[in-house]
């Protein structure tokens, strides 16, 4: 069994909600999960001993939020070259964090990222059928890489 860690910041609390939908599916792969606010994380330490990382922000203003790119950085300390990965996002109409998150974790953590890419629902979409199916689908996808 392994252990994965989802990161993620939310300003109305629909990406906290991808987020516990996300852990669903990874449990439903048989491995363990935290699921943690980027606030909670003080210092790199803490992002030692998982297999594998999901981070997630909403899309603000076309970008990611300020403490998403404060993270980033203390990301960068933890050294996860060679971790699985993930990235998730809402979004109101143009959805930049996640493919941003996604694209620093492979290209600057030389991390090992799921091939679906990024995934990125707007906010309206996250608390359907549709919406709970993709991120457990997503997670799944990411444990199952394990």
């Amino acid at each position: 069994m392994k252990k994965v860690l989802i990161a993620y910041a939310s300003r109305t609390g629909n990406t906290g909600k991808m987020a516990n939908f996300l852990a669903e599916g990874v449990r439903f792969a048989g491995h363990t999960v935290e699921i943690k606010k980027i606030s909670e994380i003080e210092n790199a330490e803490e992002l030692n001993g998982y297999d594998a990382y999901l981070f997630g922000c909403p899309t603000y203003h076309k970008d990611m939020t300020g403490g998403m790119k404060q993270f980033l950085f203390l990301a960068e300390k933890a050294e996860l070259t060679s971790a699985a990965g993930g990235a998730f996002g809402s979004h109101t109409h143009s959805g930049e964090s996640a493919p941003m998150i996604f694209d620093t974790m492979e290209y600057v953590f030389k991390m090992k990222m799921t091939n679906l890419g990024p995934l990125n629902l707007t906010e309206a979409t996250i608390a359907t059928q549709e919406g709970l199916k993709a991120c457990q689908d997503y997670g799944k996808a990411l444990a199952e890489t394990l």
